[in-house]
């Protein structure tokens, strides 16, 4: 795999660190997960790949457990407010200078620096203050964030990624490491550069959920079928358009112009009146196979079972449950997702500590101290 022989350090965060270091585990990266005292268990659930240790990093001894692990790593990530590495002496001036080329990611809400760099915060607060928010909504309702996946994952665990990737091929000239500085106000608003470099076009005039793209146009939004699912329609060309025309059962010469946006509100009422006569299934015989752009949305219990994933391979099934194939797909070396159960929390700290050097004498002495915790898992009898 791509990132094989690649050791990455991954300090235990809510969703958008342990996403980017699932992305680096399917990937081929050996990741080890530094997780808390008392944790339980993974919240996230993206911990594909991973082993877990436990260590008490308010403890001097427990830093110094970790530091010995960053000495051989390739990457650290560590997913908090700024000034709490330093807190803690593990900071990017500490262990570059034990390992030169380490890369330091930090992925955070706000970044390193900046007024809200210390300050709490949620993908909805990271997408309201980079603008982006703003601009997603229906008509006459409140701005209205989708789920937490824009800040959290695209702007923040995948962008971390990215700059991961680009760190480690610059390492291969330079030698040394670097600091990734990940803002996830930054990362989303990096996402929208389209909507900041069409805003002279004309595309965003309009109020919030009026313009071309963002629900106002009729030949670009969803509609609901006879049997209460949803179709999803972006016809933008005009020979697309015209498919859609057909297959809706309507006459191009009795509509107003594609493009007449003051007509628009009543043709997405009429649209939606054709759409409710037939239902999901009805609408995917008329619509599949053609240009007209027009798809099923699906639930998650649907993706698996339609044609198009099957024949790609696009979802995977493990013991739990069914989730997305791992992208992009590269032809000489694709991801290989684990198949294994997630760990659980400690479960692979004594087996890490001892390929890091560390003898049984200390492992012991640290598990006495609670310095470090094991917890291996209990056979079914």
């Amino acid at each position: 795999m791509a990132l094989r022989g690649i050791l990455v350090v991954e300090l235990a965060g809510l969703a958008p660190g342990p996403f980017c270091g699932m992305v680096l585990a399917d990937f081929g990266a050996q990741v080890l997960r530094v997780d808390r005292p008392g944790t339980r268990r993974d919240v996230s659930g993206l911990a594909r790949g991973k082993r877990s240790l436990v260590v008490d990093l308010k403890r001097p001894r427990g830093v110094t457990v970790v530091r010995r692990l960053c000495s051989r790593a390739d990457v650290v990530l560590e997913p908090f407010r700024h000034g709490v590495m330093e807190k803690l002496e593990l900071g990017p001036e500490i262990l570059q200078k034990e390992n030169p080329k380490l890369i330091y990611a930090r992925l955070s809400g706000f970044g390193q620096s900046g007024r809200f760099s210390r300050v709490a915060g949620h993908d909805i607060n990271y997408l309201a203050l980079s603008g982006v928010l703003s601009k997603i909504g229906r008509s006459g309702e409140n701005p209205n964030a989708p789920l937490n996946l824009l800040a959290d994952f695209g702007g923040g665990g995948l962008i971390c990624a990215l700059g991961i990737m680009m760190a480690l091929f610059e390492r291969t000239r330079s030698g040394k490491g670097q600091v990734i500085d990940a803002s996830m106000v930054e990362g989303a608003a990096y996402l929208s550069s389209f909507l900041w470099k069409t805003q002279e076009t004309g595309l965003w005039e309009k109020p919030r959920g009026e313009n071309l793209l963002d629900g106002g146009a009729p030949f670009y939004t969803t509609y609901r079928t006879a049997d209460g699912e949803f179709m999803a329609v972006g016809a933008l060309e005009p020979q697309f358009y015209e498919l859609l025309i057909q297959g809706l059962g309507l006459k191009s010469n009795e509509l107003p112009n594609q493009m007449s946006m003051t007509d628009w509100p009543e043709m997405k009422r009429k649209f939606a009146d054709v759409f409710a006569k037939k239902t999901k299934a009805e609408w995917c015989q008329i619509f599949d196979g053609t240009d007209a752009c027009v798809t099923p949305v699906l639930t998650f219990e649907e993706v698996t079972h339609h044609g198009h994933n099957k024949e790609r391979g696009s979802f995977i099934t493990d013991e739990h449950g069914v989730s997305p194939r791992p992208a992009p797909l590269l032809s000489n070396t694709p991801a290989i997702p684990s198949s294994k159960r997630d760990p659980i929390v400690g479960e692979h700290t004594e087996e890490i500590l001892k390929e890091f050097g560390f003898s049984q004498k200390e492992i012991d002495q640290l598990n006495s101290d609670k310095i470090i915790e094991i917890n291996k898992q209990r056979a079914n009898l």
